[in-house]
C-alpha cells in the first residue's frame, strides 16, 4: 500500500474488517512495513477481540478495550502522534466515525485491492460461537 512515501501513520483496523482478511496476522506483518502503529478497535468486548488477534497471532499496538470505537480512535490520536490515522472499515457506520473522529476512512476492500491483501471467502468470514462446546464433555 502506497502510504505517500511516509510511514508516519497510525493504522486502526475495525474487528469486523480484520476477519474480512484471509491472513490477518500477515496483513499486520506488511502493515509494520509502513505504519508506525497498527491495532484493533471494535463494539465487542475485550476478550472477544483479544481471542480472535491471539488465535490468528496478531501482535497489536493498541485495541479499544472496554470503550466504543469513537472513543478508542479519540483516545488512540492523541497516544500516537502520527501524521496520518487511518482506519479500515467495512460499511456507512464506520465512515461516519472515521470522520466524526477525523481520522481517514478506507474501506477493507480498497485497503485489500491497494496493500495486495488477500480477502477472506464467505466460509472464513463466518463468525463461529463466541462459546464453542465441548465435544468431550458429558
Amino acid at each position: 500500500m502506497d502510504s505517500g512515501g511516509s510511514t508516519d501513520m497510525t493504522l486502526a483496523f475495525e474487528l469486523k474488517a480484520l476477519k474480512a482478511l484471509a491472513d490477518p496476522n500477515a496483513v499486520f506483518n506488511n502493515a509494520r512495513q509502513w505504519t508506525e502503529y497498527v491495532g484493533v478497535v471494535s463494539e465487542k468486548p475485550t476478550y472477544v477481540v483479544t481471542n480472535f488477534t491471539r488465535k490468528h497471532r496478531v501482535r497489536q499496538d493498541f485495541f479499544s478495550g472496554p470503550r466504543g470505537v469513537e472513543e478508542s480512535l479519540e483516545n488512540i490520536s492523541g497516544q500516537f502522534d502520527t501524521d496520518r490515522h487511518v482506519f479500515v472499515g467495512i460499511d456507512d457506520e464506520d465512515e461516519a466515525v472515521a470522520e466524526a473522529t477525523d481520522w481517514e476512512f478506507l474501506h477493507v476492500e480498497d485497503a485489500a485491492e491497494a496493500a495486495e491483501w488477500t480477502l477472506a471467502t464467505e466460509d472464513e468470514t463466518d463468525e463461529a460461537p463466541e462459546e464453542q462446546a465441548r465435544d468431550d464433555w458429558p
